[in-house]
Formats: C-alpha cells, sequence, structure tokens
C-alpha cells in the first residue's frame, strides 16, 4: 500500500487535528469551568433548588453537549495517533482513500462519503 497523502497534506491535517484538540479542550474547560465532568454535573445539580424540574431539560442539554464534545475529542485524539500511519485517510470499511477534501473538512474521518453515509442510515433505523 501507498501513501495517497503527500507529506505536506499529512502535515496541514495534524496541524487542523492539533488545533481541533486544543479548541475542545478550551471548550471543555469553560463548560466545565475547570471542574471535572462529575463535579461540574453535581454543581448543577446543587443549583437547582426548587425549580428541578424545570431545569430537568436544561441539565440533559448541559450533559449532552459535553457528551458530545468528548466523543469529538475522543476521534480527534485517535486520529492524531494514526496521522502518519501508512493506512491514515483510508476507509475502514472499504478501504478506498478518503479525498483530501474530505480530510480537509474532518481530519479525524474513519470512512468515505459513501460508507459514512451508510453507517448513519444503519444507525437511524
Amino acid at each position: 500500500m501507498t501513501y495517497h497523502l503527500t507529506h505536506g497534506q499529512r502535515a496541514l491535517l495534524e496541524a487542523e487535528l492539533v488545533r481541533r484538540q486544543h479548541l475542545l479542550d478550551a471548550r471543555l474547560a469553560e463548560h466545565h469551568q475547570g471542574l471535572s465532568r462529575a463535579e461540574h454535573a453535581s454543581a448543577v445539580l446543587a443549583q437547582d433548588g426548587d425549580d428541578a424540574p424545570q431545569r430537568e431539560g436544561e441539565r440533559e442539554v448541559d450533559m449532552a453537549l459535553s457528551d458530545r464534545t468528548l466523543v469529538e475529542l475522543g476521534q480527534v485524539s485517535a486520529a492524531m495517533r494514526r496521522v502518519q500511519a501508512e493506512d491514515f485517510g483510508v476507509c475502514t470499511d472499504c478501504g478506498v482513500d478518503i479525498p483530501f477534501d474530505r480530510l480537509k473538512v474532518e481530519p479525524w474521518a474513519t470512512r468515505c462519503v459513501a460508507c459514512e453515509s451508510a453507517q448513519e442510515a444503519r444507525a437511524a433505523h
């Protein structure tokens, strides 16, 4: 197997991954206000007081945002470990090269557009 990405393209993708990781780390730190996830959840519950039932939806959104950021951070971290590997940018499902334009948008992508679409359709059912 040969590299389908040039050294320059890999460097650009690696720089984007580092930038994204810093952004996600900062987003989590700001969101959690320097607390761990569990401490943040406890602090949100403690703020509820008598209006706990009314704030339940806000808590769920708060935790969902945190979860989504953590999932993306995990994907970015995994991509940073793979970026110099020979199979980086190769679809894990069908084995075709993921186009560089797709990787520029989502450098942590592990599937080509067709396979990702099929995966999302399966998950929706």
